[in-house]
């Protein structure tokens, strides 16, 4: 694959219409509103994977996030995007994805309008060691004391995407 500081990604409005396009590289410089996807990967126990970002990443390094997550690149659906993100980072192919829930495009989540999505399976999956420095299982209370003890540890979109997650739960 491509440099992903090189990959081209569509710029959108306030309204997640499509402007143009632009390189990865100039439109977090640039802060320009653009598109990502999350997924959570959940078993049947109801047992939550999650991921830490590599050192190496531009954006939350070291930083515990959702199982997996990207851009959605240039012509792109937020849904193709989400499959390829969980084949790329996690080895897991032909899955079922059901939407989670939706975020604006703020500052808080890097000017990204995201969408995400839910993935309930059995398999195990298998880090991409590049993209990931370690993951862990975890039930969902015990993912809100690691929260609630240190929220520093956890992008601002992942607490944000668990927590719709954990109200949706309740429903």
């Amino acid at each position: 694959m491509n440099d992903t500081h090189e990959e081209l990604l569509d710029v959108v409005d306030s309204n997640d219409r499509v402007l143009g396009v632009a390189a990865r590289a100039r439109i977090h410089a640039a802060h320009l509103r653009h598109r990502s996807v999350h997924v959570l990967v959940v078993n049947a126990n109801g047992d939550i994977y999650i991921q830490r970002r590599a050192l190496n990443k531009d954006c939350s390094p070291g930083l515990w996030d959702t199982s997996a997550a990207g851009h959605v690149i240039h012509r792109e659906s937020y849904e193709a995007a989400a499959v390829r993100e969980v084949n790329e980072e996690l080895s897991l192919d032909n899955v079922v994805l059901e939407p989670l829930c939706r975020l604006p495009a703020t500052n808080d989540t890097g000017f990204e309008f995201v969408r995400s999505y839910l993935c309930v399976t059995e398999r195990e999956p298998v880090p991409d060691t590049n993209e990931i420095l370690e993951t862990a299982w975890h039930t969902a209370d015990h993912l809100q004391s690691l929260i609630t003890l240190k929220p520093e540890h956890f992008t601002v979109s992942f607490k944000l995407i668990f927590a719709e997650y954990i109200e949706k739960q309740g429903a």
